[in-house]
């Protein structure tokens, strides 16, 4: 947007202006310019003004920043904001929806009237999916039209037959071909296929009884939820038409990937570093366990081999529904020490002689320099 062109003076409203007359001042120009309803062949650009001014003063922050520096971002920051970010990539399907998104494919096709569910993914931290979390998300969906109460109409209005189509939902038109007169039918564009239209419609939703809105809710996950998980909450998706019944929500959930764990179903796996002592004569390694302040202890028994799995029940993901939990799956990794002082290699010498495994004693600086004399020699 030219930096000339002030963000309220593309909306129309004054700097005090409250987010409610931010939005209608909004909805009431969309109409107008947007590319789906307008012949004007700027329309598109005068469509993605109107977006970035509406981004910016429908944000808090943006709007603060706006005020005192003139760019959304601050000293810092350009200001501009792209269409995409605004509608949540989703602005397209929203305003296609509110403009002609009720409209009839042909002759004999039904009005959708009531919402469309509407699909988001979440992600999640394995330690919140064990404990179960609540996470706020934002997005964007046709909802009530506040100013109308989701009836489409003000002032007493009502609904009435589209005199266009005369209740048809459809216009036929006739055009002189090569062939003859050939008739086409399309969806009326007053009622846009319903076949009645109200008399006094709202001038905020057009007479839809709804609106594209920012939405923000908290969305409960429970414990134990896995990667694939749909959580359906009610009437959160497309509002209807005119007060119909609004669809659905889903949240499908996305666990992250974990730095110590490996989920299998409700159980979990993860390695415990032990020395060849430990693994030979036995002990008890602590460990971090999914839940807040958990230590869990995992038994290593006497002669354990590299690779092996020690199992500590009921720690690990909480099974959904009843309470219990899955186990915990310890791979048993043996570390073999870089560098030993002389007494634990004068330890592990013995041992070795004692079950007769060869090795290669460590040999003295003098040892060396004799050999090293004999070689010369011979």
């Amino acid at each position: 947007m030219s930096e000339s062109r002030d963000y309220y003076e593309v909306l129309g409203v004054d700097k005090d202006a409250d987010q409610r007359t931010i939005k209608k001042a909004f909805l009431k120009k969309a109409r107008l310019v947007h590319p789906d309803v307008s012949d004007d062949p700027e329309a598109e650009e005068k469509f993605k003004e109107l977006n970035e001014a509406y981004s910016v003063l429908s944000d808090e922050q943006k709007r603060a920043n706006y005020d005192q520096y003139g760019t959304a971002d601050g000293p810092m920051g350009s200001g501009f904001v792209d269409i995409s970010d605004i509608f949540g990539g989703m602005g397209d399907d929203i305003f296609s929806s509110f403009f002609g998104g009720n409209a009839r494919s042909g002759r004999g096709a039904s009005v959708r009237k009531n919402g469309r569910d509407m699909a988001i993914a979440l992600s999640v931290t394995l330690e919140e999916a064990a404990r179960g979390c609540t996470k706020t998300i934002n997005y964007e969906r046709l909802a009530t039209c506040e100013d109308c109460n989701g009836t489409g109409a003000i002032d007493g209005g009502k609904l009435v037959t589209c005199t266009r189509c005369g209740g048809s939902g459809y216009v036929t038109k006739a055009q002189r071909s090569l062939f003859g007169y050939v008739q086409s039918s399309s969806p009326c564009p007053d009622c846009h296929g319903e076949g009645s239209i109200i008399d006094h419609p709202c001038d905020v939703c057009m007479g839809q009884g709804r609106v594209p809105t920012h939405e923000k809710l908290d969305i409960d996950v429970p414990a134990g939820v896995s990667t694939g998980r749909q959580l359906r909450v009610k009437g959160y998706g497309e509002a209807g038409l005119r007060g119909a019944p609004s669809g659905d929500l889903i949240v499908t959930i996305q666990v992250e990937e974990h730095e110590r764990f490996v989920r299998r179903g409700d159980d979990l796996y993860c390695d415990v570093a032990v020395s060849i002592a430990q693994a030979a004569l036995g002990c008890k390694v602590q460990v971090t366990g999914i839940m807040p302040d958990e230590t869990v202890t995992v038994t290593v028994p006497a002669g354990t081999q590299y690779g092996e799995m020690v199992k500590a029940a009921e720690f690990g993901m909480p099974r959904s529904g009843d309470g219990a939990r899955g186990s915990l799956y310890a791979r048993v990794v043996i570390t073999v020490p870089k560098k030993l002082n002389r007494e634990a290699r004068e330890a592990l010498e013995k041992y070795a002689r004692a079950v007769g495994d060869e090795f290669e004693a460590p040999r003295s600086v003098g040892d060396r320099i004799r050999d090293a004399i004999d070689d010369i020699i011979d």
